[in-house]
């Protein structure tokens, strides 16, 4: 399963990369486009807003790459002893795979909670080893198992 988890997760982070590449092209092709008219203050106005947008999509861009770097990193073969960048975690609560925050998934039926490290749940289960205990929305949980 965490395989399918890493596909799913990759996919997932390369649509929003294109949506984010989309969405800057776009921008910046209306900034170019700008025409200058009688009113030069309109013109610049108009420019600079378009600019501001081509770069806040180029940082979530940049963002998102360096999550899909995080991904290429995990071995999704590796058994860990301790929960680590990469790990699929099986609780009295449920599933949560520690590697990027995407939130909820359903993988035929089981959910999993795709969290990073950097979370605050993330944060609880990392170093965490099989029969530990964490707190999950101020419930004791329990680590069954690691994969």
């Amino acid at each position: 399963m965490k395989l399918a988890i890493l596909e799913r997760l990759k996919a997932h982070l390369d649509a929003r990369m294109q949506d984010a590449l989309d969405a800057m092209q776009s921008a910046q092709s209306s900034a170019n486009e700008e025409t200058k008219s009688s009113a030069g203050d309109k013109y610049e106005t108009a420019r600079a807003m378009a600019q501001n947008e081509r770069d806040r999509h180029a940082q979530l861009y940049d963002q998102i790459r360096q999550e899909r770097a995080v991904l290429d990193r995990i071995d999704p073969l590796f058994q860990f002893q301790r929960v680590g960048l990469g790990t699929l975690v099986k609780t009295t609560v449920g599933y949560f795979f520690v590697a990027v925050s995407v939130g909820l998934l359903d993988m035929a039926g089981t959910k999993v909670i795709a969290v990073s490290p950097q979370s605050p749940l993330g944060a609880s289960l990392m170093g965490k080893q099989q029969g530990d205990s964490f707190l999950f929305q101020q419930k004791k949980c329990l680590i069954e198992e690691l994969g």
